[in-house]
């Protein structure tokens, strides 16, 4: 559970950065402890590690699960338990993984107890029921000319075997036209759909989110494009569906290269903080792009990663608009917490950002709350498996907040008086 302190330091850091503007502030507040690379390719127990979209820590155990968005194509879907040893996380461009450590692999099943079928599932986000030790897990649908799937919530046991589903409203299935471009047609883009899941701090709720609009919504995110996505709550104790939110997702950060090439930014994952508060994790690629990092290939791996405060309080509840077309509401609040790309190794190289999807709570280290961070190397051979350590460091009190900006404020004062 998220510790008071921990969120008035997140909230703080909402605040600075919002008043403060410059990058460095989110830096400062959240600051970058390592990462550790495991290399496209590796194998596990007869598995293809990779497409690790979801990530939660077990507290129990001090471990880690996190799914893989395999579709069944190269095993039946999957999650691992892993192990995670913070001290051997390096800035390093090439940090090893050997602070990296698979302990098992559990297969998903369907209720009838046989794996799930090639293309018949996409899972990309999984968390722990705290109550049970049952796990939750999120499958994204599909609309796609192989078929329209619709996006699905679920909680199985521990060792993979089906519990239940919940009730996912009726508009958000995909309906009408694979291109989701003709009128009356409804429900998820294809790949832009249930890639978050996330339990309220009280554990009595769990949250879920599209990437990106359903398609009676507004338009998919793009180059100078934004997309309100939804965010979708269900009450934990009877499965049912309840409020939800608009959270705006913001146009791609960087243009491709050249123009017109595929870009895309979506909203990836959540990570409860309070009442109904989130850390938020936007992914903008773009084919191309000139991002700061470099991956293996020696290319910009094209990613852009911010993290938000998510502040959902104010925001309307719109679960009663099957449309947002035309409708009139109001989002949830969101500040910048860190634009990941500001990070630095120790030579002073950029970090190199891959497909990062999943968020956790890692474990306190010197008095002071960690957050891991996982990327979907999409089984290419291109990308990686990418675990990011950030330390959450503690800023001013509010009440302090108002003198540090003052001050701030008086220096050029100060300095014309001398």
């Amino acid at each position: 559970m998220m510790t008071r302190p921990l969120l008035q330091t997140l909230a703080a850091a909402a605040v600075l950065s919002a008043a403060a503007a410059p990058s460095g502030v989110s830096a400062q507040t959240l600051s970058y402890l390592g990462q550790q690379i495991v290399p496209s390719g590796t194998s596990y127990a007869g598995t293809t590690v990779g497409g690790l979209s979801g990530i939660d820590r077990v507290a129990s155990s001090g471990r880690y699960i996190a799914i893989a968005d395999d579709r069944s194509a190269l095993q039946p879907a999957r999650f691992y338990e892993l192990t995670l040893d913070l001290s051997k996380f390096q800035r390093s461009a090439t940090p090893g993984f050997d602070g990296v450590a698979f302990t098992a692999v559990t297969t998903i099943l369907r209720p009838d107890g046989s794996t799930f079928p090639l293309n018949t599932v996409d899972p990309e986000s999984i968390r722990v029921n705290p109550a049970t030790g049952t796990l939750f897990w999120s499958n994204e649908g599909q609309r796609a000319a192989a078929g329209l799937q619709d996006p699905t919530v679920r909680e199985m046991s521990a060792g993979g075997s089906a519990v239940r589903e919940f009730a996912v409203p009726g508009f958000f299935k995909p309906s009408g036209s694979v291109a989701g471009t003709t009128p009356g047609d409804l429900g998820v883009r294809n790949n832009l759909a249930f890639e978050s899941l996330t339990v309220s701090t009280d554990g009595a709720t769990l949250y879920t989110a599209t990437e990106n609009a359903l398609v009676q919504d507004g338009p998919a995110s793009g180059t100078g494009t934004g997309s309100p996505s939804r965010i979708l709550s269900f009450d934990i104790a009877t499965g049912a569906a309840g409020a939800q939110w608009v959270y705006e997702v913001a146009p791609v950060v960087l243009p491709p290269v050249p123009a017109g090439g595929f870009a895309t930014n979506g909203l990836v994952e959540l990570l409860a903080i309070g009442d109904r508060e989130f850390i938020a994790v936007e992914r903008s690629f773009a084919a191309g792009a000139a991002t700061p990092g470099v991956g293996p290939s020696g290319l910009p791996t094209g990613n852009t990663i911010r993290l938000f405060h998510v502040d959902a309080r104010g925001a309307t509840d719109v679960s009663g608009l099957n449309s947002l077309a035309g409708a009139s509401y109001t989002p949830v609040a969101k500040t910048l917490l860190a634009d990941l790309s500001d990070f630095r190794n120790d030579d002073g190289s950029p970090l190199a950002l891959d497909n990062i999807e999943g968020i956790t709570l890692g474990p306190v280290v010197g008095g002071k709350q960690t957050l891991i961070l996982v990327s979907d190397n999409n089984f290419g051979a291109t990308q990686f498996t990418q675990f990011v350590a950030l330390e959450v460091t503690p800023v001013p009190e509010p009440a302090t907040w108002a003198l540090w900006l003052g001050g701030l404020a008086a220096l050029p004062v100060l300095r014309r008086c001398r």
